[in-house]
């Protein structure tokens, strides 16, 4: 009779620690699965799926942090593209200038007065000439708020008789505001001037 209960309560020892392992397997097995839920999740979180012509293209997320000196490129890129880029037509002209100046300060709108001024672009519309502007290169500088920038660009000027080329350098700063529809990026230019515009060359046509 005494052997019989020696043998039960060793089994009964054995079971509690099978028990104890089994449960403590699950805690980890659970902990484990969860942990990696919480990856997969995510990760699913950092996938967008664009539906284009039928097709489902994947974009990525990411921080507007690690964004902000493409942005700012961009920004800077399509205010020059806007503010040079004209053609013969008092309207596209104007619709030109209005997007550019909707991601600039007054400095931009002060060189667009002392333009109009002169009548720069109504000898556009009145000679039959295109502006196109070509970029090269912009430097933003990250180290300090606002941020400065300097544009390197090329202009082309196409008038009846002849095609002029000159180099464009301008700089100024970009701080940020809200984003809109017609300031997508959030950013607005500040204090941007000309530091050079000289002709590299003049062909005829």
């Amino acid at each position: 009779m005494f052997q019989n209960l020696r043998n039960l309560d060793t089994a009964f020892r054995h079971v509690k620690y099978l028990s104890f392992v089994a449960i403590l397997g699950s805690l980890c097995l659970s902990g484990y699965l969860g942990m990696k839920a919480i990856h997969a999740t995510e990760a699913a979180q950092e996938r967008i799926y664009i539906l284009a012509e039928g097709k489902a293209l994947e974009a990525f997320s990411a921080t507007k942090k690690q964004n902000i000196p493409v942005e700012a490129r961009d920004h800077v890129k399509m205010f020059h593209h806007y503010f040079f880029t004209l053609s013969p037509d008092e309207n596209f002209i104007r619709d030109q200038l209005t997007k550019s100046l909707y991601m600039a300060d007054g400095s931009a709108k002060k060189v667009y007065d002392n333009l109009q001024e002169r009548g720069y672009f109504s000898e556009i519309v009145s000679a039959n000439m295109n502006q196109e502007i070509q970029m090269d290169s912009v430097a933003i500088s990250m180290d300090s708020y606002p941020f400065g920038f300097r544009y390197y660009g090329k202009q082309k000027i196409i008038r009846p008789t002849s095609v002029v080329i000159r180099n464009l350098i301008t700089t100024g700063r970009l701080r940020h505001i809200d984003r809109t529809d017609k300031n997508p990026h959030g950013f607005l230019i500040e204090n941007w001037e000309t530091l050079s515009n000289e002709n590299l060359s003049i062909e005829k046509r």
